[in-house]
This record gives C-alpha cells, structure tokens and sequence, in this order.
C-alpha cells in the first residue's frame, strides 16, 4: 500500500510541476505575443486599419507553450547539452521561431476553410501577405524566445531551484558575493 501511495504522490507532483511550468511558458508567451499584437495594432492605426485578432496571441501562447512542453519530451537539442548553453538557447529559439511561422501556415489553412476559400485559399492569403510582416513577426519572436530559452538552459545547467531563487527571492549575502 504505501508503494502505490507513494508512486501516486510522485504522479500528482509530476502532473502539478507540469502544470505549473507549462502555466510560466503561456504566460511567458501570451505577453509577448500580445505585445507584438498590440504593436501591430498601433501600427496599422496609424494607417487608419482597424485590426481585431486579439485572442490570437491567447490561442498561439496555448498552443506553443505545449508545443515547447512536447519538445522538452523529447529531449529537443539533447545533442547540444553538452556545448555552451548559448549554442542550445539559439537553436531552441529558431527552430521554435520556425514552429510557430508554420503554426501561422495552418491557422491561416483553417481560417481557409472556415471562411470557405479552402486550404489553398488560406494558404494563398498567408503568401501574399507582405514578406515583410512574416520576416518582423519572425524575427521579433527570435528576440523573445532567447531570452525565455536562456532561463530554461541556466535552470537545466546551474539547477532550477538556484534560478528560481535568484530570480524570485530577495539577494542576500551569498548571492551578493560574486558582485564584489
């Protein structure tokens, strides 16, 4: 009995730490995806274009963060967890930066067929947006994810618990010793 007690406690703690960080990536995520829709915004309002996709950046900051969850599964980058941690952090940031250009692809396929042009129809809106737009959105979401990505190397490298608590507790002497 207590063996099943006890596998059963490590399977709600395993499914609460879950939780929890996927919680810190979507919100993580959702703030700068609803920076970037709020920058598109004021944009487009100076051009007098009214644009409205504000939920989006909710949906995309769900999906992606589950996506990045996935990725940590399957042990996305193992190959690099040897090298410096900058060499994991870009690699992790471009091919997430890459997911979500093709996330956009197949929601705009959706929107196709939700509209009922089809998937080619939604395909063909999605190209003949200007290159320009695909090329900030990708490279302002570059930006971002280095930074997100960095915390999670430093976490895996120096251990989460001293991360957490640089980040989260007030610095005392032991933190402070390095910065004489």
């Amino acid at each position: 009995m207590a063996g099943a007690d006890r596998q059963q406690e490590s399977w709600k703690e395993r499914f609460f730490h879950e939780m929890a960080e996927y919680g810190i990536n979507v919100i993580y995520l959702a703030l700068v995806f609803a920076a970037f829709t709020q920058y598109r915004r004021l944009v487009l309002a100076a051009h007098d274009i009214i644009y409205t996709n504000y939920w989006v950046a909710v949906i995309q900051a769900l999906i992606l963060g589950k996506v990045i969850m996935i990725g940590a599964v399957f042990h996305a980058g193992r190959g690099l967890e040897r090298r410096p941690l900058i060499y994991p952090t870009l690699y992790k940031a471009l091919v997430f930066t890459l997911l979500v250009v093709s996330l956009n692809v197949i929601e705009h396929a959706i929107e196709g067929l939700w509209t009922g042009k089809g998937l080619a129809g939604g395909f063909e809106e999605f190209v003949a947006r200007e290159p320009h737009e695909l090329l900030s959105g990708s490279l302002v979401l570059l930006v971002a994810l280095i930074p997100f990505f960095a915390v999670k190397e430093l976490g895996r490298g120096f251990g989460r618990a001293r991360i957490r608590a640089l980040l989260f507790r007030e610095r005392t002497g032991q933190f402070l010793e390095g910065e004489k």
